[in-house]
């Protein structure tokens, strides 16, 4: 079982419009409604990939009723959400057809009380007892302590499940120095972490504060990785128009299937880059192109090699 964990799950919207304008009424032409927050992306993402998943984090209030009966629908996907007395956020992706761009609102996550927060890592620590990888993705609501992170990391290392962490900011700061196997920064999350927005760099100084291996989120450039094994970049094969949310999402769930399928680095990274530039073509976050994703994954073009990361 490959466990996520989402601490500011939401409710995901979808609206597309024609042509989206400032100070102006729209007609939506199509709704679409998810459970979401990035863990529960890469949750769905890993489900149609074949593997068994458990989500947990936090829900709370109608919103949160309405995510849980919509993440049942999911095959594949166990639900191990622990309740709070606040609401679930919503999230917001409006869809510009005209244009090809995506605007996205975020609401705040609900206020996490200590004795909320207490069983949640209760309840972690016995879903690590099943667990063969972990995944801690997202930011982190209200209440909820900046080392948060960090913590469970440390948990998941003590019983030796691998753990890919992907968020931003002093928890991500705070959670590489807890040693995690795996870090998934984009460009500017990488930069803020490390002051350099050189990413051959940046990645090298993120893995020297702690990180096992560092992938890169570049945009229409690709993943740039710096692993124990080497170096690689990973570029898609042509620029791709559509809905990016949960692009970034479905790359970890690539990097995290190929983790717990003992995949060698390439071929991880050619599932990532593939399985994100499918979720672009998908309408939804948390979905993907699956006819688009079979002839990407085979044509991704990886580059670099062994014995040029300067390994510790």
């Amino acid at each position: 079982m490959i466990l996520t964990v989402t601490l500011n799950t939401a409710l995901d919207l979808t609206y597309r419009v024609r042509s989206l304008r400032p100070r102006a009424s729209h007609r939506v032409t199509d709704v679409i409604e998810r459970p979401g927050g990035k863990g529960v992306n890469v949750a769905r993402v890993l489900a149609a990939l074949g593997h068994e998943v458990t989500v947990t984090g936090f829900t709370g209030g109608a919103t949160g009723e309405t995510v849980r009966a919509l993440l049942s629908e999911v095959p594949g996907v166990t639900d191990a959400l622990v309740p709070v007395a606040g609401a679930t956020r919503r999230t917001i992706a409006v869809v510009d057809e005209l244009a090809g761009d995506t605007t996205q609102l975020n609401e705040p996550g609900p206020q996490v009380a200590p004795a909320e927060w207490a069983a949640f890592l209760r309840a972690y620590d016995g879903l690590l007892s099943g667990a063969c990888a972990v995944a801690l993705c997202g930011s982190l609501p209200p209440g909820v302590p900046v080392g948060a992170y960090a913590g469970l990391i440390r948990a998941a290392r003590a019983a030796r499940v691998p753990v890919l962490l992907d968020t931003s900011g002093e928890p991500l700061r705070r959670g590489v120095a807890a040693r995690p196997d795996i870090i998934k920064p984009n460009a500017e999350e990488l930069a803020e972490l490390t002051g350099s927005h050189e990413p051959s760099r940046a990645t090298r100084d993120a893995r020297r504060r702690g990180a096992h291996a560092v992938v890169a989120s570049l945009g229409p450039q690709g993943l740039l990785a710096l692993t124990p094994d080497g170096e690689w970049r990973a570029a898609p094969v042509a620029p791709v128009h559509g809905n990016p949310t949960g692009a970034g999402d479905s790359a970890v769930a690539g990097l995290l299937s190929g983790l717990v399928e003992h995949l060698p680095w390439p071929s991880r990274l050619a599932r990532a880059i593939a399985l994100s530039t499918a979720t672009v073509r998908a309408p939804a976050a948390g979905e993907f192109d699956r006819a688009a994703y079979e002839d990407l994954v085979e044509r991704v073009e990886v580059t670099g090699g062994v014995g040029v990361s300067g390994a510790r």
